[in-house]
Parts: C-alpha cells; sequence; structure tokens
C-alpha cells in the first residue's frame, strides 16, 4: 500500500519508519523548502529496534491509500495547503490531539474518508529523518469503520509491536483519550515536572486527580463510556519520566496545543453546566504563561 505522512514529527516519524519497514511505500509530506532537508532514508531508534527504512518526500500529498495526519492541531490549516487542488484518493487517518478537528475534515473531503483515530506514545524527531520512540507502548485506536481500509496497516504496525484496536463509538474513542492527556498535559506544563515527580508530591498528585475528575464528568455528559477510577490507576502506573508534548513544547517556546486539547473540555462544561474549577484554573494559568 502506498502511505504518505502529513506532518513527520516524532508520531508520523514512528508510524512511517514502521510501515516502510513492513513494505509499505511511504511519503513523508513537509513545508515547501522544508523538504529538502529530508534524507531519504529515516532511521528510528525504538523498542520496536533500531533501523534505518528508505521513503520518499514530497511538498504535496500524492497519490495515496492512507494519509496519516500528524501534525500538530496549531499546524492542521496550514498543513492542508500541501493537498492537491484535484480529488484526494484513500483514506484519511488523523492523529492530532483533541476532538474538534474530526468534524472541520469531515466537512472539507467527506465523512466516509475521514477515520478518526488517537495514538498514545511519546515519541520525538530529534532531527530531520530521525526520531526517537520513548515510551515503551504505542497504543493506537481507530474508529471501526476503519476496518476494511486499513486492516493492512494495522496489522504491519502489530507486527512491529504497536497495539491497535477499532472502536465502535466514536466520542468514547476521542475522548478516552482526552481524559488521559488533557490533565496530564495541563498538570505537567503547569507544575514543569514529570510524571514520576507529580506522583511524589501530595499536592501535585491530588491536583491531577481532581483534574482527571473534571474532565471525566465532562466526557460523561458527551455521552463516551469512560471510568474515571480506571482513568486514574492507569495514570499512577505511567514510567515517571515521562514528559506532555504541551509541557515540551512551552519549556521550548513553541504555541502549544492549549484550545485543541482543553477547548473541548471548557466548551463541554459550559453546554452541560458542569463546573470545572481546576482545569479552568490550569488553563488560564498556562495561557497567561505563553503570552508573557
Amino acid at each position: 500500500m502506498r502511505h504518505a505522512i502529513l506532518g513527520p514529527g516524532g508520531v508520523g516519524g514512528l508510524i512511517g519508519s514502521c510501515l516502510a519497514r513492513a513494505g509499505s511505500s511511504v511519503t513523508l509530506v513537509g513545508r515547501p523548502g522544508a523538504v529538502d532537508s529530508y534524507p531519504r532514508k529515516i532511521h528510528l531508534e525504538s523498542i520496536f529496534g533500531n533501523f534505518s527504512v528508505p521513503v520518499e518526500v514530497a511538498e504535496v500529498v500524492p497519490a495515496t491509500d492512507v494519509l496519516w495526519i500528524t501534525v500538530k492541531a496549531t499546524q492542521l490549516d496550514a498543513a492542508l495547503e500541501s493537498f492537491p487542488k484535484g480529488e484526494l484518493a484513500g483514506a484519511i487517518v488523523p492523529l492530532l490531539n483533541g476532538i474538534d478537528h474530526v468534524q472541520s475534515l469531515r466537512a472539507k473531503y467527506g465523512a466516509s474518508r475521514v477515520i478518526p483515530a488517537t495514538i498514545a506514545v511519546e515519541a520525538e524527531r530529534v532531527s530531520p529523518g530521525y526520531f526517537v520512540h520513548r515510551s515503551p507502548f504505542a497504543i493506537l485506536n481507530m474508529a471501526s469503520q476503519g476496518r476494511e481500509m486499513l486492516g493492512e496497516p494495522v496489522s504491519q504496525l502489530q507486527q512491529q509491536g504497536f497495539t491497535c484496536q477499532f472502536v465502535e463509538d466514536e466520542p468514547t474513542l476521542l475522548w478516552r483519550k482526552l481524559v488521559f492527556l488533557a490533565p496530564l498535559a495541563l498538570v505537567s506544563t503547569f507544575t514543569a515536572k514529570t510524571t514520576g515527580e507529580i506522583f511524589a508530591n501530595p499536592e501535585w498528585w491530588q491536583l491531577l486527580q481532581s483534574a482527571i475528575r473534571e474532565t471525566c464528568a465532562v466526557a460523561l455528559a458527551e455521552n463516551a463510556k469512560v471510568d474515571v477510577e480506571v482513568v486514574i490507576s492507569t495514570i499512577r502506573k505511567l514510567p515517571g519520566n515521562m514528559r506532555s508534548s504541551m509541557q515540551k513544547d512551552v519549556a521550548q517556546n513553541k504555541p502549544p496545543e492549549l484550545d485543541a486539547i482543553a477547548g473541548p473540555i471548557l466548551r463541554g462544561a459550559e453546554r452541560h453546566g458542569i463546573g470545572v474549577p481546576v482545569m479552568s484554573k490550569l488553563a488560564a494559568e498556562i495561557a497567561r504563561r505563553i503570552s508573557l
């Protein structure tokens, strides 16, 4: 199969490397002028193995069977400029943080072709074409409508070491990631601490639990099936050296995905009349810091 990766950062590099290793054709799509620096052979350092694989590079999305959109939410509009002017064939799999991008993409490219998906992983691009997968897991969940179109690449990724699942209930698919991601992102950014440091500090651990409970309350009101106690216990088992991508962005003075990650919770809370004082405070403080 032919795959294109729009936004070859950590997640895109991990997926692209593994698909290319499995024998698929992979094209990395980058910003105009930036692709000149992309090597035609990329390297992945991962628990799945350390290896280099050949890829194509392009400034415009080519004819493809699957387009993986792995840009940050703040970069989505600009990245879509690389879509061809004519018809774009194949499935579109957005792996952005947040929820709101799904309806936006469907309005542009059709509901049947946009397959909502989420990924839980810590991976980063350390230099053009060099990617490091840091977490001991890579969990890819996709809407069940993608079974037929994504069966082959899912099998290839599973063989590489990914954990993959098709989820029938779309609100659950999208919110199930956000209830983990948003509290961790905001608390880790607010404290500027690793997961282990947060767990070890009673005040910060209580802050994180409160943020989780507020986020789960909104998710339940949005008809997602989440269990707050399962979320808390699962987060508590995370490796102690993890840092969120929002935390890294703020530390590096890059625009964080604050609206994409916190926005659905704050707007959902307002729609349903749910109090989320902790998440509101965290979001406001992070917004204040990045405006300085």
